[in-house]
């Protein structure tokens, strides 16, 4: 190593996270880890350490001398994290360590950034959404509390998704604004996404055995995203309009299972195929994905909270009309590329619905708005002022 490398500042990121195996939180951490490593081999400005896990250490690579992989088998939220991390970090003499979620050992020996995208514990802290018993699960709130309340205090800046999860975590943690900045998520690529257009679209949806027309949900299943509510109030649209079936992906999880549940209680799905007029296609490839938010009448976001709100501007992205909860942060994120309704209100779910439904022409200017709206939000830009966060704190 040359003395010109011996002085640059050492970063660390936390990136046990990065690819498929983080889900959207992954995303995030792939697309910064990966646009900040392509800003450097440009600027040959900071030596970089990026810690991996087992699952995903293969999937990240770099010819860049400046980058080194670590592998750190320690799983996120484990109390074995919070035990043996601090001295992996310690080890690798770093001057600044990025944590891209609020996971942060209480006892980290290095100056630290933390992304926080949302305050979901905090704000749903619903026994519904753990799988724990009861006990268990008031201890793990009571941890998260703990180390979150002294993530945002020692951190030596903050990094957040919105200016809504912004004031969130001051209002609800006291933070100081001054050290907490929006650096808002990007959307993916639209070269990276248009394979689809070479499959055949009528097959991908014959695999899935999905009959048109239907409306499109992506996403989990935890309880703040309302998918019950949706299902009570598609079977009502049904009603009206019977022709007509809903899309959910997501990995088929605890969480879906209960949604399956809700669905067979209103005769919307049942196990053994059938009339079913809700399908469950579970983790669906991002080729086909784009098949179906561009056959899909138009992409449903029912939310109760969101940090940000990804869903939305990637359904925009493939040119898919979106109806939204005006909840959390997502009028701010989406703006007027959706129409909105009340998602406490069933009545405001079903009259928002049925009105797109009914409206060919204002689904085809949310199409237009949606690819306006996109052009707002890039990963390159988010890692270059996250990049503007390390050089603030490490004083370049």
């Amino acid at each position: 190593m040359s003395n010109n490398n011996q002085t640059k500042k050492r970063i660390g990121i936390d990136a046990r996270f990065y690819g498929p195996l983080g889900k959207g939180l992954g995303r995030y951490v792939q697309e910064v880890v990966d646009n900040i490593i392509l800003n450097d081999i440009a600027n040959n400005e900071f030596e970089y350490v990026v810690f991996l896990s087992p699952e995903n250490f293969k999937d990240f690579n770099s010819n860049n001398p400046n980058i080194r992989k670590v592998e750190v088998p320690l799983r996120w939220y484990s109390w074995r994290e919070q035990l043996f991390f601090p001295a992996i970090l310690k080890k690798e003499k770093l001057d600044l360590v990025h944590f891209p979620h609020f996971n942060v050992p209480l006892f980290t020996p290095v100056p630290f950034v933390v992304t926080i995208h949302d305050l979901i514990l905090t704000r749903f802290p619903s026994r519904r959404a753990s799988m724990l018993p009861a006990a268990f699960y008031w201890l793990k709130q009571a941890a998260y509390r703990l180390v979150i309340r002294t993530a945002i205090r020692r951190a030596r800046a903050i990094i957040t998704v919105s200016e809504f999860t912004r004031r969130d975590i001051i209002n609800k943690f006291k933070a100081k604004p001054e050290k907490i900045f929006v650096t808002y998520e990007g959307v993916a690529d639209l070269e990276k996404k248009e394979i689809a257009g070479k499959i055949e679209e009528e097959k991908v949806l014959q695999c899935y055995q999905i009959s048109e027309p239907f409306l499109l949900y992506v996403g989990n299943a935890y309880p703040h995203k309302n998918l019950e509510v949706l299902l009570t109030v598609f079977k009502s649209l049904l009603a009206l309009y019977g022709r007509l079936s809903l899309v959910m992906v997501g990995k088929d999880d605890y969480f879906y299972q209960r949604v399956k549940a809700k669905a067979s209680d209103l005769s919307l799905w049942q196990s053994d195929g059938g009339d079913n007029k809700v399908f469950f296609p579970g983790y669906v490839p991002d080729a086909d994905l784009a098949v179906l938010y561009r056959r899909a009448l138009f992409y449903v976001f029912p939310s109760l909270y969101e940090g940000f709100g990804l869903p939305p501007l990637e359904a925009m992205a493939h040119s898919c009309p979106v109806v939204s909860s005006n909840q959390a942060s997502l009028p701010e994120i989406i703006g007027g590329a959706a129409l909105y309704f009340n998602p406490y209100s069933q009545e405001d779910m079903l009259s928002k619905l049925e009105f797109l439904l009914k409206n060919e022409e204002y689904r085809r200017q949310l199409i237009e708005r949606g690819l306006e709206r996109i052009k707002d939000f890039s990963w390159q830009e988010c890692a270059r002022q996250t990049l503007e966060i390390y050089r603030r704190i490490l004083g370049k």
